[in-house]
């Protein structure tokens, strides 16, 4: 029934017509076939389901049978076989690896611990990243944290290296096989933009709250970055290499081990840093669902509007996101440039040889556990911090007026415009204006795609939800793209400014989603313009460095001819830099799209409502039906936000050549 008011797709004829076109002339002949198509369906569509919202005859209750799902994986876990004989050994091996971990860093204590790491920093990148190190450890001592620091990393470790056996076995199979390889692309290319919130749900169905769901979790969200970077890596290998080693006898594993893994780990080292990343963001995410750790202080923090104490917890959570970054990054560039492997025996032997010394030290002197009398309440000072804001910021201010009258005004000039013309459009125009947009943009496949994923949310019945989480999205992408654009062109243009701005993009970049909560909730309250709030400050980074990276990659010589025919900065920015840099401005604005998404969603827990609300109120209350409709309607969401923003490879070459 959803087939009839989809845009069908052209035929091979008019397609390839299409192609032979300019740019210009190919997008004008694709709204006008769309046109056509619509001329026939939307009389047809009207006429059966007539109504501006999606027609009732055309949704599904689903609740019902997940519901009966849901009971009967809670009434079997315990006996049925597939959970005593393979989940059940899965979830209990993860625990006991995690209490192994968790146990090897209380016994190694505050002082081991940190010495451990400062060492393996210095190993690796020097004694000012090991001293940061060292730095970042001891402050999460004396904010009091060190007991759900150590939670955090322990659950961090076993997700991490979960994660990376399975994305490099993935990773491994795509990069020797072509065929797994096509097979594996439209499968992580869709894991990438999936929220974070999205992977929650069908592991708790499976595993209950608890710990083994949310290393699951964990391990599902963080594992495509290093079966990607993987396959990348493998099939990027240099021929002339290859072709060498083949020549001399190798055989296929000789080949794998000695040639292709070498040359590819610049790309393995980058996906464990990005593995790491994910990892450690999904960890405090994954809070929600029952992980110990840092997530759970701040998730309970905010539960309770206690700003002081996500503060508190929240603060560790980015010192540890920096330090893991910068220890990665720096171990993939020194073994990429001129850093050499003899001693790395020598090496470990330090870093244990100096931990176990320094644990005994300190472990006489004042203990395994961190003093409490070293420990800082920084909570109470940031409560009043807040309140004075409340009283002499959050409203009343002169002339500019107070944070809550611009949540306000936000909420009351964009937000609910927005939504009600989202709400007010036919349903069937919303399919065809995402039809419209990713067919310009990409292909009748793109588009079909999109108009599937955007159908499939009116025939779960969320379309009301959907259409309200949409309009979160735009407005947030509205600011995002206005804010980034101007930065980056700002940033490509001063060198000075440029440099100052670098280190402040790598925080905000290396802090989870969660952390991005805490500053909004005590400058703009509860409600859905601090979650967009939220939203475009954790998208923000990305799309300033996208946009200055494609301006400075602009051909110099471009820049030089317009130059020299007299055309003024503003010309040059305007007709020169900005076509040429048409792809990357494109993937900003894709990029842009699924960070504030993904933001959005995780603004149910501090009021943003719509299908964030109703994934938060699924696993809270244990209502896994309404979870499970909302995080398949996010889905769908985020796969049609990325196939309408994401160009296609002859949309690139198109960008190029104009």
């Amino acid at each position: 029934m959803t087939a009839a008011v989809t845009a069908a797709p052209p035929s091979k004829h008019s397609a390839g017509a299409l192609k032979n076109l300019k740019p210009g002339h190919r997008a004008l002949g694709k709204l006008l076939l769309l046109a056509v198509v619509a001329a026939v369906l939307v009389p047809i569509a009207t006429a059966q389901w007539s109504g501006a919202t999606w027609p009732h005859a055309l949704t599904v209750d689903i609740s019902e049978p997940l519901g009966k799902a849901s009971d009967w994986i809670i009434d079997n876990r315990d006996s049925n076989p597939l959970f005593t004989y393979f989940l059940g050994h899965i979830s209990n091996a993860l625990i006991v690896a995690i209490r192994a971990v968790y146990v090897v860093l209380l016994a190694a204590g505050w002082a081991g611990v940190t010495a451990a790491v400062g060492l393996i920093a210095w190993r690796v990148a020097g004694w000012r990243l090991g001293a940061s190190a060292v730095v970042a450890l001891l402050a999460c001592g004396a904010l009091g944290m060190w007991v759900p620091t150590m939670q955090t990393l322990a659950l961090m470790v076993v997700a991490v290296l979960a994660s990376v056996v399975l994305g490099a076995l993935l990773g491994l199979a795509a990069g020797l096989s072509e065929r797994m390889y096509r097979l594996l692309r439209p499968v992580l290319d869709t894991m990438q933009v999936l929220p974070a919130y999205a992977y929650l749900l069908p592991v708790v169905l499976i595993f209950g709250m608890g710990v083994p769901a949310a290393v699951l979790a964990t391990v599902v969200y963080a594992a495509p970055p290093m079966a990607r970077l993987t396959a990348l890596g493998l099939r990027a290998a240099d021929g002339g290499v290859m072709e060498a080693v083949t020549s001399l006898g190798a055989t296929a594993r000789q080949r794998l081990v000695s040639a292709r893994l070498p040359l590819a780990r610049k790309e393995l080292l980058l996906g464990l840093n990005q593995t790491i990343m994910m990892a450690l963001s999904m960890a405090v995410i994954a809070s929600v669902i029952g992980a110990a750790g840092l997530g759970d202080r701040v998730y309970q923090a905010l539960a309770t509007v206690d700003v002081g104490a996500a503060l508190a917890a929240g603060i560790p959570i980015v010192l540890l996101a920096v330090i893991l970054d910068r220890v990665t990054a720096a171990a993939g560039a020194r073994l990429g440039s001129h850093a050499t492997t003899t001693h790395w025996k020598w090496d470990v032997l330090a870093v244990a040889v100096g931990t176990v010394v320094v644990a005994l030290v300190a472990r006489f002197a004042v203990g395994l556990d961190w003093p409490d009398s070293w420990v800082v309440k920084i909570a109470p000072t940031v409560n009043d911090a807040v309140e004075w804001m409340t009283d002499h910021l959050y409203t009343g201010v002169p002339v500019v007026g107070g944070t809550a009258d611009w949540a306000a005004h936000f909420t009351t000039w964009i937000l609910d415009p927005v939504r009600s013309g989202l709400t007010w459009l036919p349903w069937w125009s919303v399919l065809l204006i995402v039809a419209a947009l990713a067919w310009l943009i990409g292909t009748w496949r793109t588009a079909l795609t999109a108009v599937l994923a955007m159908a499939a949310i009116g025939y779960l019945g969320v379309w009301k939800a959907s259409l309200d989480t949409l309009s979160q999205v735009l407005a947030a992408v509205a600011v995002t793209l206005v804010l980034g654009f101007a930065i980056g062109i700002a940033a490509a243009r001063s060198n000075r400014f440029e440099r100052v701005l670098r280190p402040v993009l790598d925080v905000f970049q290396t802090m989870p989603q969660f952390v991005y909560l805490i500053p909004v909730v005590a400058l703009f309250g509860v409600g859905r313009a601090p979650a967009v709030a939220a939203a475009v400050v954790y998208a923000l980074p990305a799309v300033v460095r996208i946009t200055t990276q494609g301006l400075r990659q602009v051909d110099p010589a471009a820049l030089e001819a317009s130059r020299s025919m007299g055309a003024t900065t503003a010309q040059q920015l305007r007709q020169v830099q900005l076509p040429l840099a048409r792809p990357a401005l494109l993937l900003a604005v894709n990029q842009g799209v699924v960070l504030t998404l993904a933001v959005v969603i995780i603004g149910g827990l501090v009021g943003g409502g719509a299908l964030g609300y109703d994934v938060v109120f699924g696993l809270a209350q244990g209502d896994l039906a309404t979870g499970l409709v909302a995080g398949a309607a996010i889905v769908c969401l985020g796969l049609m936000l990325d196939r309408v923003t994401q160009p296609t490879d002859r949309r690139v070459r198109a960008g190029k050549e104009s």
